[in-house]
């Protein structure tokens, strides 16, 4: 598909920039121009996080200057209004129906890829054995950190040759209205401490390192330019067999956004 093919063949490797609505507009519209001349090459947005406008303008203007050409850019948006609470709107039939729109989108040339986001291994059967699939999601877009590292979906979705993505990739989600404050700290984390500091790395890199080994695409959310050319630096260590199973051992399938089981 065309995201595998981009993964390969960029110098980000699996690294995308994760726009958010948490911060003024402005800010974000810069910080998209500084991601894109620091090498990210994939920007994940939304309709909901109301700054596609302010987005779309930044990746325009390092167009325009020459940094990057159209092709270089792979840009992920989200179609709202999918979710919910009622069961019955979750059926298979729904299901397939929302999919096949999807599908229509993509034989007009309007996206070149398509996945899906939240979605355990039973909503992902449903879209792989639905009647006249043409196209399977190339990517799944889920919660996954060290404290919910998603392994049995990893496992399934690999075996269905689907890309997983990563969000809230450092357990930052810690908005009070929807998390619970005692949650623990992921960045506190005594062995990803440990393991940042015999790399002489933070640990915030050494998560991400070690959802990159595992073959996960991770969401690296940042908003300052020390951050966003920090976080790029993820590929200049590896970790060994043993530093990884260290990490495997924290699961605890903590989830710091509750409304995405």
């Amino acid at each position: 598909s065309d995201f595998r093919i981009k993964c390969v063949q960029f110098t980000t490797k699996k690294m995308y920039f994760l726009t958010a609505r948490a911060v003024p507009k402005s800010k974000c519209e810069e910080a998209v121009k500084v991601a894109i001349e620091v090498g990210y090459r994939y920007i994940d947005g939304a309709y909901l996080y109301e700054n596609e406008e302010e987005v779309g303008r930044a990746i325009r203007e390092k167009i325009a200057d020459g940094t990057v050409k159209r092709e270089d850019i792979f840009y992920t948006g989200k179609v709202s209004g999918f979710c919910s609470k009622s069961h019955h709107l979750f059926s298979c039939f729904f299901l397939c129906c929302f999919w096949a729109a999807m599908e229509a989108c993509k034989d007009a040339g309007l996206v070149k890829s398509i996945g899906v986001s939240n979605f355990n291994r039973r909503q992902l059967e449903m879209i792989l054995n639905k009647p006249g699939l043409k196209y399977k999601p190339v990517c799944n877009q889920v919660e996954c950190h060290p404290y919910l590292n998603q392994r049995k979906l990893l496992e399934f979705c690999k075996s269905k040759n689907i890309v997983l993505v990563a969000f809230s990739a450092l357990g930052s989600h810690r908005d009070e209205r929807w998390v619970d404050q005692s949650t623990p700290l992921l960045l506190e984390d005594p062995i990803l401490n440990a393991l940042a500091k015999k790399y002489n790395r933070s640990p915030a890199l050494v998560a991400l390192r070690y959802q990159l080994q595992r073959g996960v695409v991770v969401l690296a959310k940042s908003f300052t330019r020390e951050h966003i050319e920090d976080n790029f630096k993820v590929f200049d260590f590896q970790l060994t067999e043993e530093d990884m199973k260290a990490i495997d051992s924290l699961n605890q399938n903590l989830r710091y956004d509750p409304y995405q089981g």
